[in-house]
């Protein structure tokens, strides 16, 4: 995947790490001079002052830029710092001040290099052209060529480029990915397609209904664009710090100026006091995390997300591959009178080899399940619309849908169970109405477990499903996994939508594993992919699960919990040593050349500390698991 930064961004990351090298590079010849060589001053100081003069001219117009913004960061003091040391001629201070700021955004950096564009992976998975059919043939077109009413060639497992209607073929499509349902779907005559479908095994011609730029597709891609262009920056752990340590920093140093009437000890408090905890024993702790994540399967694309987790207290999941498996199961069969349970699974099995209907292989695998032997089939058909059917054993044998058996008024339809959640098929033998075929998309087993322990274990107060798929299915699964509150057939625009509204109300997790929660997961303050169903929904997601599970979604809440223990104990620690060192600078023991040497020894202090963010720990996980 391509990088997701612009070429600005880009080019500011890539003057870190030079400013970071040539600070490096400078202090070393530096100390060499001086020590080794026992050069003149001047001489000794040139490779520092050319770098405050092309690393820290730099930084501290930075700083000046985000002072005019009102924007009161940790890097603050650092600034002030390196104008101080300049106007003092305390140039090695000033380098050393330099190195710290440069490093810990370089260091920062480096944590967030494994980004990804979400609209460059969604660009991809576009096609830019189509196979249009002519009086001539077909020809392949580009894609803004295309319009409606043109019939257009899919070809086996191209991504439908326009949404339309299918006049020629039969196959299955999936369609899971944009519209959240778990399943192939079959597609005959009449039936409709949308853009971004991935086409099954069968070459189908589609009527086009609408332009590409108007099509399905296209509208994801305009609502992610959207989502992106208005996602709000969080505030770092290190600014919020830095918000009350830097003006605590500053009325020490001016109080030791304006009692001393000593400038130097105004530039020896700052130089103590630079938050070096904050800006590296934080970056530090994250990446550690991150390393971490890694090992245990979990991706990290954004450092703030371990940040932010902690903080989360609304959690709002898909349905479909998020808390359930997305395979269908056959879960109950409402048999007429004078029909064997047996026989009618049996018959219904031996059709749905033939079929490449959705639901055909949970049929067939509950048939298995029983060891029930499939028979001979003979004059299998799918006329559009009507169903499935087959003659076994002497038998006629047809499987259909609720609509087309009260369509033909089919003898024992007056039997027929009321509708309830999920999906359903029917059966019939010799023209009469035997069976109700049910399914459920089966809720994972650790999905009751995970729901229940997030409020006592995690401290999230709302837990809610923001589902495409149908209300009834929705519900049902709401119960078997213990949340209360769902919102079903939801579009794209509208679960960006919801979730924009609960993450003004507090900070929200979001949890999916589709293209259609993309732009949702990129709203939420923590957008979490579970599986690898989608690069475009990877892309878009802060965390990405590898493993299809939810008890590393667990893992997570505790890795990010405990880096922000980490880091806020490494942060307050340092701070408190530095506090101490500015009380002694400002009463002259400090030099600023001694206070930034005594400012690494609490940043190593600060590191060793925030390295533990890296270890395994004892329990990553305390969900209880269904058997």
């Amino acid at each position: 995947m391509s990088s997701n930064l612009t070429p600005w961004q880009q080019l500011a990351r890539f003057k870190t790490v030079v400013i970071t090298v040539l600070a490096l590079l400078a202090i070393a010849v530096h100390l060499v001079l001086w020590f080794g060589m026992h050069a003149p001053e001047s001489l000794a100081e040139r490779p520092l002052i050319w770098l405050l003069i092309f690393g820290g001219v730099p930084l501290v117009l930075e700083l000046t830029w985000k002072l005019i913004r009102l924007e009161f960061g940790s890097d603050l003091l650092g600034g002030i710092s390196i104008v101080t040391s300049v106007l003092l001629g305390e140039y090695l201070a000033g380098s050393i001040i330099v190195l710290m700021l440069s490093g810990g955004e370089a260091l920062e950096n480096y944590a967030l290099r494994s980004a990804s564009s979400v609209l460059s992976a969604l660009a991809r998975r576009t096609p830019t052209r189509a196979h249009r059919r002519t009086d001539q043939g077909t020809e392949e077109v580009a894609l803004d060529e295309i319009q409606a009413g043109d019939d257009i060639v899919i070809y086996p497992h191209e991504v439908v480029p326009v949404d339309g209607i299918v006049i020629e073929g039969h196959g299955t499509m999936d369609e899971s990915y944009l519209t959240g349902e778990p399943f192939q779907m079959t597609k005959t005559i009449g039936s409709s397609v949308l853009s971004g479908a991935i086409n099954g095994e069968a070459v189908l011609t589609v009527n086009a209904s609408r332009l590409a730029v108007d099509s399905r597709y296209a509208q994801i891609m305009r609502v992610m664009q959207e989502s992106e262009q208005s996602r709000p920056q969080l505030r770092r752990l290190g600014d919020q710090l830095g918000a009350w340590y830097t003006p605590l920093a500053l009325t020490i140093a001016c109080l030791a100026w304006g009692i001393s009437g000593d400038p130097v000890r105004f530039l020896a408090v700052l130089v103590i006091a630079t938050p070096c905890p904050l800006l590296i024993a934080i970056p530090v702790s994250i990446i550690g995390s991150i390393s971490l994540c890694a090992r245990r399967a979990i991706v990290v694309k954004s450092p703030v997300a371990l940040e932010q987790m902690p903080q989360c207290r609304t959690a709002i999941f898909d349905k479909t591959g998020t808390l359930t498996y997305g395979l269908p199961t056959l879960t109950e069969i409402s048999l007429a009178p004078g029909f064997s349970r047996e026989d009618v699974l049996k018959y219904a099995a031996t059709l749905e080899i033939y079929s490449k209907h959705p639901l055909a292989s949970a049929i067939i695998r509950a048939a298995q399940a029983e060891g029930l032997v499939c028979e001979q089939t003979k004059h299998v058909s799918e006329p559009p619309g009507q169903g499935l059917r087959g003659d076994i054993d002497g038998r006629r044998i047809r499987i259909t849908h609720r609509k087309q058996l009260l369509k033909e008024a089919i003898a024992g339809s007056e039997l027929l169970p009321p509708q309830t959640g999920g999906l359903e098929c029917i059966v019939l033998l010799d023209d009469q109405y035997a069976a109700t075929f049910k399914f459920r998309d089966a809720p994972r087993k650790e999905s009751h477990g995970f729901i229940r322990h997030l409020g006592p274990r995690h401290q999230f107060r709302r837990i809610m499903i923001l589902s495409g798929d149908r209300e009834p299915e929705v519900r049902y699964l709401a119960e078997e996994v213990g949340i209360s509150e769902i919102h079903a057939e939801q579009q794209p625009e509208q679960k960006l939508e919801r979730v924009r509204q609960e993450t003004a109300r507090a900070k929200t997790l979001y949890l999916g594993d589709g293209i259609n929660d993309a732009p949702a997961m990129q709203a939420a303050t923590v957008g979490m992919s579970i599986g690898l169903n989608s690069d475009v929904t990877a892309a878009a997601a802060d965390v990405v699960i590898m493993d299809n599970s939810l008890s590393k979604v667990d893992e997570f809440l505790h890795i990010s919990r405990r880096m922000r223990h980490i880091a806020l104990q490494s942060a307050g620690g340092g701070m408190l040593l530095s506090a101490l060192g500015m009380l002694l600078a400002a009463c002259g023991y400090l030099t600023p050349v001694q206070g930034a040497v005594a400012q690494e020894v609490i940043d190593v202090l600060a590191v060793f500390n925030a390295l533990r963010a890296a270890w395994l720990p004892r329990i990553l996980t305390d969900m209880e698991i269904a058997p």
